[in-house]
């Protein structure tokens, strides 16, 4: 099934979920993700979302993949795709050392490895027929019945290491932070891995986060994609590097004073040429001409509408009405 447009419902209590869900799909959304660090379970949201729909994919963008087993998370993701109207994606990532030592108690240890090998195992596990059996380097199972059922697997790759990861195993990318204009040669990394494995290439889909903020004032639509990327920047490394890729003085500096807890001073390091490359903000018809920009790139099949957390319930609603198909 090739998707359109895809939105992250916010995060929040699970009711809002399933109402935000069904808005979206009556502005013509193709599909519902949700995000999971702390306090809503992305599959729970997921289950609750998908006796309230008709024809929305649901996914995750993302779920790690230290605080589950491949098992559990295989198991979890079949489940859901039995209930599931429309289907189901599993966005999988690694998340950061600070979320993954600090909230789950794991080791951060080999993220790219973990990933490579978790998605590999996870497609064999849900998606496979007879029995699994496999011995990595950080994930293994012996003898496990496959689920037999259908479940994409996405990966959000930021570095070379991880697209050349995405390129060998995965359904899907997931680009989170990656500036718009490198998106193109950033794919290319995923490509040439495919191509080495024997895949096609354009069997992987790109399904790009596009975090977005609409207001009748520009500078707070803008203000939220500032606050948006310098937590992001300031919070993991993986995020800083990917957007230092076009920015490395001004991502320095963002994670510098975020690390420093000079939080103000890190928000006011975004620059506009940072907002305009890896957000969308502005007025309606100014957040649509620029979507419509993105989503349009030859590289882009999915582009998912990413509302910053801390906006207010109107702004959410703004955006993802400006920005419906």
């Amino acid at each position: 099934m090739t998707l359109g447009r895809g939105v992250v419902v916010p995060d929040g209590p699970v009711s809002d979920a399933r109402e935000f869900a069904v808005r979206c799909e009556s502005l013509g959304y193709d599909a519902c993700w949700t995000g999971e660090l702390w306090g809503r379970d992305a599959f729970v949201t997921l289950t609750a979302v998908a006796d309230a729909v008709d024809d929305l994919v649901l996914g995750t963008a993302i779920v790690n993949v230290f605080s589950r087993s491949p098992a559990t998370l295989a198991a979890a993701a079949a489940s859901l795709a039995s209930v599931a109207p429309a289907g189901v994606r599993l966005g999988l990532g690694p998340s950061t050392r600070t979320a993954v030592e600090g909230l789950h108690g794991r080791d951060y240890d080999r993220p790219v490895r973990r990933l490579h090998e978790t998605a590999e195992l996870v497609a064999a596990l849900a998606g496979g027929t007879g029995r699994v059996d496999y011995d990595g380097e950080t994930v293994s199972v012996a003898d496990v019945p496959a689920l037999d059922a259908d479940v994409p697997v996405y990966t959000a790759a930021l570095g070379p290491a991880a697209r050349r990861a995405t390129g060998r195993v995965a359904d899907g990318w997931l680009p989170h932070n990656v500036p718009f204009p490198e998106l193109s040669d950033a794919f290319e990394t995923v490509a040439a891995t495919a191509r080495e494995a024997g895949r096609d290439p354009d069997a992987v889909a790109v399904a790009p986060y596009v975090p977005a903020a609409v207001d009748a004032d520009p500078e707070a639509a803008r203000g939220a994609i500032r606050d948006h990327l310098a937590y992001y920047v300031g919070s993991g490394e993986g995020y800083r590097r990917a957007v230092a890729t076009a920015f490395p003085d001004e991502a320095e500096r963002i994670a510098a004073a975020w690390g420093e807890g000079a939080r103000d001073a890190a928000r006011a390091a975004v620059t506009a040429e940072m907002v305009d490359a890896l957000g969308v903000a502005g007025r309606p018809e100014t957040a649509r001409e620029r979507f419509e920009a993105v989503a349009n790139l030859d590289v882009v099949d999915h582009p998912i509408v990413v509302v910053p957390d801390g906006v207010d319930d109107a702004t959410a609603e703004r955006t993802v009405a400006a920005l419906a198909p």
